[in-house]
């Protein structure tokens, strides 16, 4: 059995006015913490982190994967929607996540392409992916960040119109753009790219629908994000077979929601995997 792992940290995101803080430092982090648990791992971060780079890293990491490895995807950065283009979708859009390019060519990364990157995965490959941005929030563009609120927590969460020109923001009744989406879904775009009955795990950063987000945030003086501070956290203090449900329950409601940051972590996956020791 090999371990083998993704880390994937973006701050950056030319020409959207949306950049994070804490991305980076998750990845970072998150790498060193599955490093010293046996895990070989590769990381992009920032400008390394384009769509094409993206999905070659994922697509690399699915293929080289045999019965019995276990991989892990780790991702810090924004969350999207994007107008839905094949009609799969109740509301008409498709989550997605945010490369670095996103505003500048290479587009979203969405949930159709990511499900499809994960069903090149053989049988007997156990899949754990930790998503620490969100996918609520509404299409009308972002304030641009107070210079007195430096600190201040932000969602990660991106706008459609923050990126995509005006002409391709979805049109309201009457053919008008529409300024707001009210009442999206909003789950990751990793969700449907789980196998529960293959034994995949999602631990994600926020629940699923409106107005519920993963925050961009300082502790401790250092940025990061509250999740994932908070996950790396509990899991240094449990037990060495502590299973993947002890862990959630650690982190939610252990730490989070709290009064600076009201997000309540998820986790998904059969109870099965859910009951498992923790990156087995």
């Amino acid at each position: 059995m090999s371990k083998r792992a993704l880390c994937m940290g973006i701050n950056n995101y030319p020409g959207t006015h949306m950049d994070l803080h804490g991305c980076v430092n998750d990845a970072n982090d998150w790498a060193a913490e599955l490093t010293a648990r046996g895990f070989s791992v590769s990381k992009l971060l920032d400008s390394q982190a384009t769509k094409a780079a993206m999905v070659n890293a994922i697509e690399s990491l699915i293929a080289g994967g045999v019965s019995g490895d276990v991989l892990v995807i780790t991702y810090s950065g924004h969350g999207t929607y994007v107008p839905d283009s094949n009609g799969d979708e109740v509301d008409g859009l498709d989550e997605a996540l945010c490369p670095y390019d996103i505003q500048t060519g290479g587009g979203p990364l969405i949930d159709d392409e990511i499900n499809t990157l994960f069903a090149a995965r053989k049988a007997g490959v156990r899949l754990l992916l930790i998503s620490d941005s969100c996918h609520s929030g509404t299409v009308t563009r972002a304030a641009a960040p107070d210079s007195d609120a430096a600190n201040a927590p932000r969602p990660r969460f991106m706008p459609m119109a923050n990126w995509l020109p005006a002409d391709k923001l979805p049109p309201a009744i009457g053919g008008h753009l529409v300024s707001a989406v009210p009442g999206v879904a909003g789950v990751s775009p990793f969700a449907g790219a789980l196998s529960p009955m293959l034994g995949d795990l999602l631990l994600a950063g926020c629940q699923e629908g409106p107005n519920n987000f993963s925050y961009d945030a300082t502790i401790s003086g250092r940025p990061c994000g509250a999740f994932s501070y908070y996950a790396m956290k509990t899991l240094k203090r449990l037990p060495a077979n502590a299973t993947y449900a002890q862990w959630h329950a650690a982190i939610s409601p252990g730490s989070l929601p709290s009064a600076s940051y009201p997000q309540s972590p998820q986790i998904f996956g059969s109870a099965d995997a859910c009951s498992r020791p923790i990156f087995t």
